[in-house]
């Protein structure tokens, strides 16, 4: 037996898409995995695809269950790509500001917060500190329990 589904119409530039949907949510249509009609994508596909949400709201949601682990549903916003618009390209300061933050950020995770010094790798997120401190720390830490 399955579960009723009812007609809608979603907004797609200047026209209506209809649709069958599994019922609203929110106030808004839902759709079950690979139900969705063509024309309307998530955000993460929209920018896959160059384009962007540009503070539109959304028109419609999916609505599916995880097989693993414990079945979580999740619930994506859909957008109408009609209303989407283009991605604009960075300019060169804002690439040349964006590769500096990555190195400033990757110099911080390879730097020892106990001997300040950068090494080669990246330091461990847990400790921050790079192996030749965390053996030290660990090696007083065993004299001073015995």
């Amino acid at each position: 037996m399955s579960a009723a589904r009812i007609i809608v119409q979603i907004p797609y530039g200047d026209r209506l898409l209809v649709a069958e949907a599994r019922g609203i949510r929110e106030g808004l249509p839902y759709f079950g995995w690979d139900e969705a009609p063509v024309g309307l994508y998530t955000t993460t596909q929209l920018r896959e695809a160059g384009w962007s949400v540009a503070g539109l709201d959304p028109v419609a949601l999916l609505v599916f269950r995880h097989r693993k682990p414990y079945a979580r549903e999740s619930v994506a916003e859909l957008f109408a790509l009609a209303d989407a618009a283009l991605r604009p390209e960075p300019s060169e300061a804002q690439r040349v500001s964006r590769l500096r933050n990555l190195q400033y950020a990757m110099r911080a995770r390879r730097t020892c917060v106990d001997c300040a010094a950068e090494k080669d790798y990246c330091v461990p997120t847990s400790t921050r500190q790079c192996w030749s401190c965390l053996e030290i720390e660990m090696a007083n830490d065993v004299e001073e329990a015995a």
